[in-house]
């Protein structure tokens, strides 16, 4: 996971980022990431979510987004195997990141003034370093985001500006499900036929005829659809209906 230094790239930078109200999909959060990573002086990013909230049996911990690639596509199990249970304890208890050195790192990214407001993780289990920054946002909002790569080296100051910036992704990702399940409970049957044939390529007219309906009224489907998708046209609607698996 070498990778040349960005932290050079980051002088110029302002510390604080204005936080993106609104997301359309988790795609619109890989910027975000990508510049706190840069922020942090890191190779790669990833999103875990804890799932089973309200049964500590079945708690685990979920993946959701990195950018690992392809070649190191074992590293989120490996994660999960070395320190999954270990985090799950730890979010109940604490909000303090977490740090850990990987096998070829002498020490766990930080400051060692800031050791007493970190919680250090064994060492050398895992092929890289890391940050685990821990967001408690309800039983569906919680999880870590983490920071992982070579000779990570953050200041104090940079580490409680990375933890905030992760509370407020994880908000967003949080609100993001919250509208695509109030979006899916408020869709009708109806909308969503005329949302599939229009992204079948159907004009209005077409799909009038299929369905035995006006075309004034094919027209109101789409357009109610339209905006309980949270989208400022058809196409849009379209593309998202598909991304959440209303229609094919």
């Amino acid at each position: 996971m070498a990778h040349p230094s960005s932290r050079a790239m980051n002088g110029a930078d302002p510390l604080r980022m204005v936080r993106v109200n609104r997301i359309s999909s988790r795609s619109d959060l890989y910027p975000r990431l990508i510049a706190m990573q840069k922020l942090a002086d890191a190779q790669g990013f990833a999103i875990y979510r804890v799932s089973g909230s309200g049964l500590p049996a079945k708690q685990r911990l979920v993946c959701e987004l990195e950018n690992w690639g392809p070649s190191n596509s074992g590293f989120a199990k490996a994660f999960t195997d070395a320190y999954g249970n270990i985090l799950l304890d730890h979010i109940e208890k604490s909000l303090l990141p977490l740090s850990w050195a990987g096998a070829h790192d002498r020490a766990a990214p930080g400051p060692a003034d800031f050791s007493p407001f970190m919680t250090r993780l064994k060492d050398g289990i895992l092929p890289f370093s890391g940050l685990a920054f821990p967001v408690r946002l309800g039983a569906l909002g919680n999880g870590f985001i983490l920071f992982t790569g070579d000779d990570i080296d953050p200041s104090s100051d940079t580490i409680v500006e990375l933890h905030g910036r992760c509370c407020h992704v994880m908000m967003d990702l949080l609100s993001l499900d919250e509208r695509r399940s109030a979006a899916a409970e408020a869709l009708s049957e109806r909308e969503i036929a005329c949302l599939q044939l229009a992204g079948d390529g159907r004009i209005s007219e077409e799909i009038a005829e299929k369905l035995g309906l006006s075309v004034h009224t094919v027209n109101a489907y789409l357009g109610s659809a339209t905006i309980k998708l949270d989208s400022v046209n058809r196409i849009q609607a379209i593309a998202k209906a598909i991304r959440l698996g209303y229609i094919s």
